[in-house]
């Protein structure tokens, strides 16, 4: 039966599912793709009537804008399945609101709720039995959106496409993690894109990234452009630190994504009366706190990760190694909570879990 949508979507069914082809007890992430995906087009602004159509490769011209001049922005969400075979979403419209923000940055033309909103509901019912069940596992949903215009000036575009598809995910990390602090490359500077999920920010981490994984660590911690004094992010994830049994992150700026885990996960120390500071912190701070072993526990956070533990920081000439996971306080409670929540185990407080 084909999902009920509020807007008419035309869908083309897969005749030839590809689900038996997945190993769902040994998922690596972003590697598999559910059947179909969700395309919509802006056409000198009008939005035409958008498809679900069987998972593929796109039909592009060499011309196409986006390609060349970075028109290109994406979300990154999770659907859960819980016992009772519920498809449940997390802070669904947070998403939909980021998506547009960073539109409204590329200078991309804004999405009308309901095709963002419609289009999940009806691509997730109709690959439901791709969403794997138990802890650390979803399918992990990634809108796309990208300037379709088949002109290599550089302009502002009049054409736009929306893709969204689906790729069952299990643990982003199988382990706590090693990260490197970064001093001479940069994620991002103030006024630039580095508060929003644009494509080519996270072009510009990879070589950072690479000489780090050859130094034998996993993701970096970014700092500042301007200083390079003050820690910023961990690879693609916002950071946490437990200093002297106080919770903290660095604050946002404009430089900074604002994460939607990071917001939720302040939101439920602060539900919890736990201490939770938002402040800039120096790298130097750091790392007097960690050679005093004040640092107790250490977390990336983002919708692929969720809670990534951090193992190891290293600096300059020194590896920092924190407490090992039989002595943290924070980071189970947090993971423990967050899955219960998403799945409907426990009472959603905050009105963030809904039903697709």
């Amino acid at each position: 039966m084909l999902p009920t949508t509020k807007i008419p979507i035309d869908i083309t069914l897969n005749p030839t599912s590809k689900l038996q082809e997945v190993d769902f007890d040994n998922l690596v992430f972003g590697k598999s793709f559910s059947d179909h995906m969700f395309i919509a087009d802006c056409i000198d602004g009008v939005w035409q009537t958008p498809q679900i159509l069987p998972f593929g490769n796109l039909n592009m011209s060499p011309a196409t804008a986006g390609l060349h001049y970075g028109q290109s922005i994406f979300e990154g969400l999770k659907v859960h399945k819980n016992e009772k075979d519920e498809l449940l979403s997390f802070r669904l419209i947070e998403n939909f609101n980021r998506l547009n923000f960073s539109a409204k940055r590329m200078s991309m033309a804004p999405i009308p709720e309901e095709i963002f909103m419609e289009g999940i509901k009806a691509l997730v019912n109709i690959d439901k039995n791709w969403v794997p069940q138990g802890k650390g596992r979803s399918l992990y949903i990634r809108p796309l959106y990208i300037s379709m215009d088949e002109w290599i000036k550089v302009r502002v575009a009049s054409d736009y496409r929306l893709i969204i598809f689906g790729s069952p995910a299990g643990p982003y990390f199988d382990d706590a993690i090693k990260v490197w602090v970064e001093e001479e490359y940069s994620r991002s500077a103030e006024g630039g894109t580095g508060a929003v999920k644009a494509a080519g920010n996270y072009g510009g981490s990879m070589y950072p990234t690479q000489i780090a994984n050859e130094r034998g660590y996993h993701q970096v911690i970014w700092t500042d452009a301007s200083e390079n004094k003050y820690i910023e992010e961990t690879g693609a994830a916002n950071v946490f630190f437990v200093i002297d049994g106080k919770i903290v992150t660095p604050s946002l700026s404009k430089s900074k994504l604002a994460g939607i885990t990071r917001a939720s996960i302040i939101h439920i120390l602060q539900y919890w009366n736990l201490p939770i500071e938002e402040r800039m912190i120096s790298k130097e701070e750091l790392r007097e706190q960690l050679k005093a072993g004040k640092v107790t526990e250490a977390f990336a956070t983002g919708t692929a990760v969720t809670i990534g533990p951090i193992a190891t920081i290293g600096y300059q000439e020194a590896d920092y190694d924190l407490p090992k996971s039989d002595t943290w306080t924070v980071i189970p409670r947090l993971r423990q909570y967050l899955h219960d929540l998403k799945v409907g185990n426990i009472e959603d407080p905050f009105d963030w879990v809904g039903r697709l």
